[in-house]
């Protein structure tokens, strides 16, 4: 004896097994998320250093002190003299956003007086990350 409605069944789940594969997929080739290396951070924070300062007697010059600035809000130190668009851009630097600005100072907040170009490396972003969260 045959059973006409097992055959649509298993019809039907062939197909959502077939629509869902993509997300499956993506999924599981997301990356995971790199994890940074204090030491490599501070060697990599050099190039920072020309205009940034860190740790306990850190003070705005060039650039403003990075003590404390993940959670601190942009542009909130008052030892430096922070362009409009710093000062207006209304974000907290979390780590995804620092990672963002790192990565692309200009297209992250269009206007900011920082010159640099910005760091093409993931794993030098998370490097100095993990630098950063020891200050």
């Amino acid at each position: 004896m045959t059973y006409p409605f097992l055959f649509r069944w298993s019809s039907h789940l062939a197909a959502a097994a077939l629509l869902l594969a993509p997300v499956a997929a993506a999924q599981a080739a997301a990356p995971a998320p790199l994890t940074g290396n204090a030491e490599a951070g501070k060697a990599a924070f050099r190039k920072c250093a020309s205009c940034h300062q860190v740790g306990p007697s850190a003070r705005g010059g060039f650039g403003p002190k990075l003590t404390g600035v993940i959670g601190r809000k942009a542009g909130s130190t008052t030892d430096y003299k922070y362009s409009a668009a710093m000062k207006n851009a209304n974000i907290v630097w979390t780590e995804q956003n620092l990672a963002g600005f790192l990565k692309a100072p200009s297209d992250f907040i269009p206007g900011n007086n920082m010159r640099f170009w910005g760091i093409g490396s993931a794993q030098q972003v998370a490097d100095l990350l993990a630098y950063l969260r020891t200050q």
